[in-house]
């Protein structure tokens, strides 16, 4: 299964390109503390808003700290932001759709309702409420995030479950005494999380977008620390004077990779699809 999805994944040129970016991205924020030419809360008072050069490639913002070194930095936490984000509503999802699939009628209905209740609260203002009250930091950006972005994922377990546990599979594991627990968990989940991986991609491509977007308006993460989003805001008062490098490779950063993202998951979406294995598309 794993290699037919793969030899139909590598027939979308663009998507093979959007990994090999994403992956690119991950070895570079891995190896941060070596391949970042400086330290990225250094001062350099003598090298304030400086151009590109060969001694910064990307040059200095306003406090004449490197644009590079804190792009690489940054990116561990843009994309830490995106997978930490992503697992908590994956996880939140798997659970409710996976107990609202088997179990049906009150169950599902109750959990459905939730889930219908949870859709109706605009994402971006509830986490701005969020943030007022608690105050803006790395792990409560995460965990709102990832607690407000899972209904997606628990309608998709849901509808998935509900065809898989009326195989002759669960059947049998019910014959030989399998409990509830481990009917789902390890006979019909397993079978259901095809389309989950694809809703993952995305979702980690939404959550940077969305983590960056909350940098710009200094909601999100706080200096000294780097993110792609705060290095943005901090460069978007000094446009005017010419200073275009520190809006520009951040925004490039942010583009190229949300691009990527949403590429790999259009890719694995077409490769998953077992619609498209019978057409022989």
């Amino acid at each position: 299964m794993i290699g037919i999805i793969w030899r139909r994944f590598k027939r979308n040129r663009l998507s093979v390109v959007g990994l090999t970016v994403i992956l690119i991205i991950v070895s570079v924020a891995i190896a941060a503390p070596i391949v970042a030419p400086y330290d990225p809360f250094v001062i350099d008072v003598y090298n304030v808003i400086s151009p590109p050069t060969s001694a910064h490639l990307l040059g200095t913002d306003d406090l004449g700290r490197d644009v590079l070194s804190r792009m690489i930095w940054g990116s561990r936490i843009s994309l830490a932001v995106g997978f930490v984000a992503v697992g908590i509503s994956i996880t939140i999802g798997i659970i409710i759709g996976a107990l609202a699939g088997f179990y049906g009628k009150a169950v599902d209905a109750v959990l459905m309702r939730f889930v219908d209740i949870m859709l109706c609260f605009p994402t971006l203002f509830l986490i701005l409420a969020v943030i007022a009250i608690i105050g803006p930091s790395i792990w409560v950006i995460m965990v709102i995030i990832g607690t407000t972005s899972w209904m997606d994922v628990a309608r998709l377990v849901r509808a998935e479950i509900l065809t898989l546990k009326e195989r002759d599979f669960v059947a049998a594991a019910r014959a030989v005494g399998a409990s509830d627990f481990r009917i789902i968990f390890r006979h019909i989940l397993p079978n259901a999380l095809s389309p989950v991986f694809v809703s993952a991609t995305l979702g980690v491509a939404g959550a940077i977008l969305l983590e960056s977007g909350l940098s710009f308006l200094g909601l999100g993460v706080q200096p000294p620390d780097a993110s792609w989003g705060n290095i943005l805001t901090s460069g978007k008062d000094y446009i005017t004077v010419g200073a275009w490098w520190l809006s520009f490779f951040p925004g490039m950063a942010i583009l190229f990779t949300v691009l990527s993202y949403n590429l790999v998951g259009e890719g694995l979406r077409d490769a998953i699809d077992p619609r498209l294995w019978r057409s022989g598309k």
